[in-house]
């Protein structure tokens, strides 16, 4: 994870002017793995984001698997950098580093406070998933 960590804050720490570190959040949001239709139901919509933020888990040899959506091309960006992180992660990586490279790349600075929020709720989300999984395989 802290290798997929660093190439984020790479990628976006050098571009120093935000509105082309938002053009680079919308393409990654576009170039994200589709999700599943079938999986944007009332049972994975985060709760507490603005705009619409599905999150979908699965457990396979011990690692997360995460598909996920946003109807809003900004925040799309900002799952597609949640999904390249933790995807494929065990519960336990998932639940041992901080989100600070959130930080590290300005990304909860420039958001405003109900996208801040939003982000919030995608991270829980993402630790809800980590710790269930990690009571699943009895840990």
């Amino acid at each position: 994870m802290q290798d997929r960590i660093n190439q984020i804050v790479a990628r976006y720490v050098e571009l120093k002017v935000w509105e082309d570190r938002y053009k680079l959040l919308i393409d990654d949001g576009k170039k994200m793995p589709a999700m599943d239709e079938s999986l944007k139901t009332e049972k994975n919509l985060v709760k507490g984001c603005q705009s619409q933020v599905w999150f979908s888990a699965n457990l396979t040899d011990g690692k997360i698997y995460f598909s996920a959506d946003s109807d809003a091309s900004i925040v799309k960006g900002i799952v597609s950098i949640l999904w390249f992180v933790y995807n494929g992660a065990t519960p336990d990586e998932i639940l041992q580093i901080k989100p600070d490279f959130v930080e590290q790349i300005g990304l909860r600075q420039h958001l405003s406070m109900s996208r801040a929020n939003g982000l919030n709720s995608m991270l829980k989300q993402i630790s809800f998933y980590a710790m269930a999984f990690k009571v699943k395989l009895g840990q």
